[in-house]
C-alpha cells in the first residue's frame, strides 16, 4: 500500500476520533469514498459511490445511516482536523506586520429542483435568485513549502429562519469579528462592504472595493458664506464618466510603490475617511483606502481598511483572501459533489459539511505528500495490473491493517446469563433439555 492511502486514512482516522464506535467507521468509509474519487465517478450519489469503494450494501447503508443520523458535529470533526495540521507542524499560518490573514468565503451548493427548501441565493450564471443550501466558510491562510494552504477555522450553516445571501453574510462577520484575536484580521471580497464591517462590529479588516466606491472627509471644509456644512468633500479614489462627463479623482494623500514578482506596483492612498453618508463627526469609525495599479492587469485594485499598515502589507494580506476558494472548489469539482441525492434537511446540511471538510484534507495532504506519478507520461511511472480494470480502488482500502482499535462495527453486547434451547419431543410431547448444546445470546 503507498505512503499516500496511509497518511489518508490516518488522517480522517485522526479527524474521526472523537465521533462514537460504529458511527466512526461508517463515516470513515464514506469520507473515504469522497477522497478516492467515487463520489465523482458516481455522480454524487451516496451508495453507488460507496460500492464503487469497494464496501458492502450493509457497510453502505451504515455510512448512508452515520451520515443521516449519527451523533456528531461538523465543528468538533473541524477541531480535531486542526489539532492533526498543528500537531504535523508542517503547516505555518502566514503573517504580515504581526496580522495573521483570516479569509471569510460563502459558497452555495445548488439545489435548484428541492422541494419545500426555503434558501434561495443569488446565481451569477443565472442572473437570479435560485435554491440552494448556503455555508460561509472562515479559514486560516499559511504555507506548506511555499504553497499557501488555507486550513478552515468552522463551517457556519445559513440561520434556519433567514437563508438568504445577506443574512449570512452578516452572521459569518458577526461571529468571526465577536471570536478575532489581537492578531488577526478579517479578509473579504467584494461581496461585503465597508458598512457590513461597521454594522457587524468587526474590528480589523480588508475588503475589496468597487471602483467606483466613494467616501467623504471627516473634517469640514472651508466656508466663506452660505449655510454651515455637515459634510466633508467627496473621495473619489477612480476617475469616472458619468453622462458623457468624466469626473475626475480625487487627489491622493500619498503616493508610493513597490516591487512584487519582479514589477513595479504604483499605490495611491487616501487616509482616514468616513462612509459617504455619514456627517463629519469624531465618532464615526475611520477607514483607509488603497489603489493599486499593477501593469499586468487593465483595472486597478482597490481595497478598504481599517488598520494602519504599510501598503505593501494590505496588498500581501488581500492576496491570502483567494486560497480560501479551493476549499468549495475542491469539493465541489474534484470530489464531485456539485450535485446532491438527499432530501432531508439534515441530511441536507451534513453531506455538503463533509465534502468541504474532505476538500481540505485532500488539499493539505497534496502539499505535504511527496510527489506521485499520475500515469506513464510522468518522469517514473507506476502502473496498474491490467486485471484490476476499473475495481481498483475497491482493493486499496485494507481495513484490519491501518485502522486503530477504537474503529470498528458497533457490536451487540452478550448476555450476563447463558440460556438452554429446549425441544418437543415428537413422540411423547415432553420438553427435553439439549444437554452440552447451551449457546450464549
Amino acid at each position: 500500500m503507498s505512503i499516500a492511502i496511509e497518511q489518508t486514512i490516518h488522517a480522517v482516522q485522526v479527524t474521526l476520533q472523537t465521533v462514537t464506535v460504529g458511527t466512526n467507521i461508517a463515516l470513515l468509509h464514506l469520507l473515504w469514498s469522497m477522497l478516492n474519487g467515487s463520489f465523482l465517478l458516481g455522480r454524487g450519489a451516496i451508495f453507488p459511490s460507496l460500492q464503487l469503494s469497494g464496501f458492502s450494501e450493509d457497510e453502505s447503508r451504515r455510512s448512508w445511516s452515520a451520515m443521516r443520523y449519527g451523533v456528531w458535529r461538523i465543528d468538533e470533526l473541524v477541531s480535531s482536523w486542526r489539532e492533526y495540521v498543528r500537531s504535523e507542524e508542517k503547516w505555518k499560518p502566514n503573517s504580515y506586520e504581526g496580522y495573521r490573514p483570516i479569509a471569510i468565503d460563502n459558497t452555495i451548493f445548488w439545489r435548484p429542483k428541492l422541494k419545500g427548501w426555503a434558501g434561495k441565493y443569488f446565481n451569477g450564471i443565472a442572473n437570479r435568485a435560485s435554491k440552494g443550501v448556503g455555508f460561509a466558510l472562515v479559514a486560516e491562510i499559511g504555507e506548506v513549502d511555499g504553497h499557501r494552504i488555507p486550513l478552515i477555522r468552522t463551517i457556519i450553516r445559513a440561520h434556519p429562519e433567514r437563508m438568504n445571501g445577506k443574512s449570512l453574510k452578516n452572521d459569518a462577520l458577526t461571529q468571526v469579528g465577536r471570536n478575532l484575536a489581537e492578531d488577526e484580521i478579517v479578509l473579504h471580497d467584494a461581496g461585503a462592504y465597508i458598512s457590513d464591517m461597521q454594522e457587524c462590529n468587526v474590528p480589523r479588516y480588508v475588503v475589496r472595493l468597487a471602483k467606483n466606491f466613494t467616501a467623504r472627509r471627516n473634517y469640514l471644509p472651508e466656508s466663506k458664506r452660505g449655510r454651515p456644512r455637515e459634510y466633508g468633500h467627496y473621495v473619489r479614489p477612480l476617475a469616472r464618466t458619468r453622462k458623457g462627463k468624466e469626473i475626475a479623482a480625487t487627489k491622493p494623500d500619498t503616493e508610493t510603490e513597490f516591487t512584487h514578482q519582479g514589477r513595479i506596483i504604483k499605490v495611491h492612498g487616501w487616509r482616514n475617511v468616513v462612509l459617504p453618508g455619514h456627517k463629519v463627526a469624531e465618532e464615526h469609525e475611520t477607514f483607509n483606502i488603497w489603489v493599486f495599479f499593477d501593469p499586468l492587469y487593465r483595472n486597478p485594485l482597490v481595497l478598504g481598511t481599517n488598520v494602519t499598515v504599510l501598503s505593501e502589507t494590505t496588498f500581501h494580506l488581500y492576496l491570502d483572501r483567494w486560497p480560501v476558494e479551493q476549499i468549495p472548489l475542491t469539493a465541489k469539482q474534484m470530489i464531485g459533489l456539485h450535485r446532491h441525492f438527499v432530501f432531508a434537511y439534515e441530511s441536507c446540511q451534513r453531506l455538503p459539511e463533509l465534502a468541504l471538510l474532505a476538500a481540505n484534507i485532500l488539499t493539505y495532504l497534496a502539499a505535504v505528500l511527496p510527489p506521485m506519478p499520475t500515469g506513464f507520461w510522468d518522469r517514473r511511472p507506476k502502473k496498474r495490473q491490467a486485471a484490476f480494470g476499473e475495481s481498483w480502488v475497491r482493493l486499496i482500502f485494507l481495513k484490519k491493517p491501518l485502522l486503530r482499535g477504537s474503529f470498528g462495527k458497533k457490536g451487540h453486547q452478550p448476555a450476563t446469563c447463558q440460556r438452554e434451547f429446549w425441544h418437543i419431543d415428537g413422540k411423547n410431547d415432553i420438553l427435553n433439555l439439549l444437554l452440552g448444546e447451551s449457546v450464549v445470546i
